[in-house]
């Protein structure tokens, strides 16, 4: 009996910690993405976690986007955006010790990298 207490506290305290990374998910984000001709294009997004879903926006000068397709899953997370009708994927992990993402991002099948950081003050 106290053995089975003991794995359900255990459990139910290893979600409450998972729970509490991705809150830290939410809120404001800003990295940029270097294309192939050297120019340099800003990502700004607005993230919003709910149990395994990720929800928010994305802006640019163009204007903002709705992220479709989120989803969370332990510290890796994936959303889609469209970009003038195209649909951009975005994968990426969460590090809660630098308050950082590693993000991917497949664009018409070109692959590129970024560093988001949380974006303070907005």
């Amino acid at each position: 009996m106290k053995r089975k207490l003991f794995i359900t506290a255990a459990l139910l305290c290893s979600f409450a910690v998972a729970f509490a990374a991705f809150a830290d998910l939410n809120g404001n984000w800003a990295g940029s993405l270097t294309a192939p001709d050297g120019n340099e294009y800003p990502l700004n997004y607005t993230f919003k976690t709910a149990n395994d879903i990720l929800t928010g926006t994305s802006q640019s000068p163009q204007g903002t986007v709705d992220i479709t397709e989120g989803k969370v899953k332990g510290d890796s997370l994936s959303f889609a955006i469209d970009v003038n009708g195209v649909k951009v994927l975005n994968t990426g992990k969460y590090f809660s010790a630098g308050d950082s993402i590693s993000l991917n991002v497949d664009y018409q099948g070109m692959k590129f990298h970024s560093t988001l950081k949380r974006a303070v003050g907005k």
